[in-house]
């Protein structure tokens, strides 16, 4: 593929995009939800609220509201119990370095937005020896609002230098993709934990990179050169008590 005048940027989730862990990220939080006496059911939870910095996540499921140290203490809590049932699962999905190194020698700019922190994110990129392959990494900590807000694809997209009209965003989550429309930029859809059905209007809907390529993607672009709106009604959805 030729190296556009003004190259795109490809930014990138972490957690179900990178890696497909959403069955641990479940359980984690099933087990604490059963030490903090919930019944709530954490798979649904997380196909609606997935995306969103845990301590957030943990925010809806309480009928009263609980200060923001315990919330953190609480998603710390839960981290912990992730990182136990993920240790000896961490692996990539399937075709990921294949097309990173394409759209490395395709010219694209390449930055990853997540709402995890940076202990979360070295657990995951250094393990896999991922990092070199991004020219910027954005956490939860270098935006002051997670997603849907736009906050974590706007801050990528400039530190890379790229307007967002340039930028494509792969997710796989429902908030995720509202926060790239709000963003002004467009997605595509991975697969890992939900069905093409569950998003909105996504340029092209994989379950992973295997002979997805950058040459599909630009003319995936150029097939379908306008953003879509954010559908306020999948926000709000996500959003209502489980």
């Amino acid at each position: 593929m030729p190296t556009p005048a003004l190259p795109y940027a490809l930014l990138f989730d972490m957690d179900g995009v990178l890696i497909d862990n959403t069955p641990e990220q479940a359980r984690a939080f099933q087990l604490l939800f059963r030490d903090l006496g919930l019944t709530t059911n954490a798979r649904r939870l997380l196909r609606h609220l997935n995306g969103m910095p845990a301590s957030e996540i943990l925010a809806t499921v309480f009928t009263n509201p609980v200060p923001k140290k315990q919330l953190e203490e609480y998603a710390a809590q839960r981290e912990l119990l992730y990182r136990v049932l993920y240790w000896n699962k961490r692996r990539e999905v399937a075709g990921l370095t294949a097309f990173l190194q394409a759209a490395r020698a395709a010219g694209c700019r390449i930055g990853l937005g997540t709402g995890s922190g940076e202990d979360t994110i070295g657990y995951i990129l250094d393990h896999l020896g991922l990092r070199r392959y991004f020219d910027v990494v954005v956490g939860k900590d270098d935006v002051q609002h997670g997603k849907p807000h736009p906050d974590t694809y706007l801050t990528t997209a400039r530190k890379l230098g790229i307007p967002p009209a340039r930028c494509v965003v792969l997710e796989d989550a429902v908030l995720g993709e509202q926060a790239a429309y709000r963003a002004g930029m467009r997605c595509v859809a991975v697969g890992t934990s939900l069905k093409a059905a569950d998003f909105q209007a996504p340029l092209a809907y994989i379950k992973d990179f295997t002979g997805f390529t950058p040459d599909n993607l630009l003319k995936l672009l150029e097939q379908h050169p306008t953003v879509p709106k954010p559908c306020k009604k999948r926000t709000k959805r996500a959003y209502m008590k489980l």
